[in-house]
């Protein structure tokens, strides 16, 4: 039985997009039950519709976080979610909503973690000096970018590289690594 996938979103959703195209393969252990944005202008939104995925959007605009997280978590409720994968979302979850969801909801985070949590991470990556960078997937928890790293892809830092040259190659890893590993983690 395929388990059910609520998508997170903020903007264009390339990493969704990935996600969502991995499950039209017969032998995906997932389906896409339901992609959700905080932003309801998110490019993501209407590309997941165009292809019948549902949606829904909700702005947190003038909304306590427990009144959107609320809304958000009874949208994935109501769509049959059994498991949530960050793409692209910005907003960090409060304790609770993660608790809710404990062990079910996973990430995708630009660099090796448990190296450079948080933002900037291509920028500190070069500054520090360092060979590679890269992505990883991990397991979603009260601390920031803290919980099990599930899999990892490693990109070489090249001389020239500024943050944005080694941001798109690390986002062409993360497109593969994150279907895959996501595929991985719900057959084990």
């Amino acid at each position: 039985m395929k388990k059910r996938l609520g998508i997170l979103i903020s903007g264009r959703g390339s990493n969704m997009a990935s996600l969502v195209e991995a499950a039209a393969a017969p032998d995906c252990p997932y389906t896409v039950a339901l992609v959700a944005s905080d932003k309801p202008e998110a490019a993501g939104l209407a590309w997941a519709a165009e292809r019948g995925v549902p949606t829904f959007a909700q702005s947190t605009k003038g909304m306590a976080k427990a009144d959107y997280e609320a809304k958000i978590d009874a949208a994935l409720r109501s769509a049959g979610v059994e498991v949530i994968a960050l793409a692209g979302y910005m907003r960090l979850l409060s304790d609770d909503f993660v608790a809710r969801w404990r062990g079910r909801i996973v990430n995708i985070h630009p660099s090796l973690l448990p190296k450079y949590k948080g933002l900037d991470t291509h920028a500190r990556a070069i500054e520090a000096g360092d060979a590679e960078a890269g992505a990883s997937v991990h397991v979603v928890t009260e601390e920031l970018d803290g919980g099990e790293v599930l899999g990892q892809a490693r990109v070489p830092i090249l001389p020239d590289d500024t943050a944005a040259s080694l941001a798109a190659r690390v986002l062409a890893e993360e497109h593969k690594l994150y279907a895959k590993t996501l595929a991985d983690w719900l057959r084990d």
